[in-house]
């Protein structure tokens, strides 16, 4: 029972640590996920006998805490946007959907190759799941509350970027996902028939489902929320409806076979655009972002309880060396790449592609596909790897993104 009581008095202590600490560390060089990923670390050294998360073990509910992690960031991520969809709007988000992402994964599996030893599918895994940019750490360089939409057109370009591309890449970093597990399931080897079904089913298909069932359920909602006759929710201003919303999304896309992260992130947009201007929408943002704040504080704490129990101890240099090498090269180059003749400011250009954050959505990624294929004998170096990546993004970008960010707001005051 003392063990039990301890658990309860670390959540309570927890929870009220994460209220608390934001107003405390938002103009200071380090961010909320570093206070709670080096307390998970601290706890884990002293003497307690507080269990420690393996994740390969405990790997199915990792797999759905992280889910649920993510998929409530991204309808906060939607929401808080006001930018109008549009492809000239969104170029800087379809730029980094359509020439970052791929050059990252593809940066990625060359190093777990060449560097770590693994066959192509590990190290296809290893890149699918690190490629995005994490929607739940960004929240330095994300977009803030919505407003009431006079300001749409003048929402600052490297948060809007950072977030829009932070809200799509989460599902369209699957099809690399589910490549590596189709060519682990094919003995390593490529063939014109699971190569084929992949293109067709998981990259067309499935990204199509995701997008129509977003907009589908998105208007659905949206409809409900500002127009309906006789349950139009936005005048009870209840927050807790944005998990109801959530979950449809998430839910009925992946019964559909499409794909849920997507479709939560396109149907957070749809509503916001159905009635842009009203009151509703912070109330919603709210709420995800209190829910998201709990789950992450309580998995950078498991996280780094993990990293210093094993995590580090699996971990091989070349794999700290490749996780050293996305933060710093690839990624960085990938998004330099992306933004060549972009209309933005160099500077601007330069903290984008700087900020490619990596975080829960890697280890949802990392867990779901140890659950579908052959991985069992690599499980330990992935999780190390993966987690240590994890690590530098959140202790890196945690300490220079609010100094980096609130250098350029000062440019831009100073500009205007």
């Amino acid at each position: 029972m003392t063990l039990v009581h301890g658990i309860y008095t670390a959540a309570g202590v927890g929870i009220l640590m994460a209220a608390a600490l934001p107003p405390l560390v938002r103009r200071r060089p380090f961010s909320l996920p570093m206070v709670f990923l080096v307390a998970g670390a601290a706890i884990a050294l002293l003497p307690l006998g507080v269990p420690v998360v393996d994740p390969v073990r405990d790997r199915v509910w990792v797999e759905h805490v992280t889910e649920v992690c993510v998929i409530v960031s991204l309808m906060g991520a939607g929401l808080a946007i006001d930018r109008p969809f549009g492809w000239r709007a969104w170029a800087g988000a379809w730029r980094f959907l359509g020439l970052a992402l791929p050059l990252t994964v593809g940066g990625v599996a060359l190093l777990g190759v060449w560097l770590m030893g693994w066959p192509p599918a590990v190290a296809l895994l290893l890149a699918g799941a690190l490629a995005p940019t994490d929607p739940v750490l960004a929240a330095e360089v994300r977009v803030g509350e919505p407003t009431s939409g006079d300001d749409e057109e003048d929402e600052e370009e490297v948060r809007f970027t950072l977030t829009s591309e932070a809200g799509l890449n989460d599902g369209l970093a699957m099809p690399f996902v589910l490549a590596a597990v189709a060519l682990a399931a094919a003995g390593g080897g490529w063939s014109a028939g699971w190569v084929g079904h992949w293109l067709l089913a998981d990259v067309l298909v499935r990204a199509a489902v995701g997008l129509v069932a977003g907009v589908a359920v998105g208007r659905l909602l949206g409809r409900l929320f500002f127009r309906s006759r006789h349950a139009r929710l936005s005048q009870q201003m209840e927050g807790f409806t944005a998990l109801g919303a959530t979950f449809t999304a998430y839910g009925l896309t992946e019964l559909l076979h499409g794909y849920g992260f997507l479709a939560v992130f396109v149907a957070a947009c749809t509503i916001r655009g159905a009635e842009r201007s009203h009151g509703y929408h912070q109330v919603l943002h709210g709420f995800s972002e209190q829910i998201e704040r709990l789950l992450t504080a309580a998995l950078l704490f498991l996280l780094g309880g993990y990293l210093v129990a094993t995590g580090l101890a699996d971990l091989p240099w070349q794999g700290a060396l490749l996780g050293l090498a996305l933060i710093l090269v690839i990624r960085p180059a990938a998004g330099a790449a992306a933004q060549l003749g972009f209309p933005a400011e160099p500077r601007e250009r330069a903290v984008t592609a700087l900020f490619g954050i990596r975080g829960i959505g890697s280890l949802f990624y990392l867990a779901y596909a140890l659950g579908e294929g052959p991985f069992t004998r690599y499980a330990d170096e992935l999780w190390a790897v993966t987690a240590f990546t994890v690590l530098v993004s959140v202790l890196l970008h945690g300490a220079t993104a609010t100094p980096v960010i609130r250098h350029l707001d000062r440019r831009r005051e100073r500009a205007y």
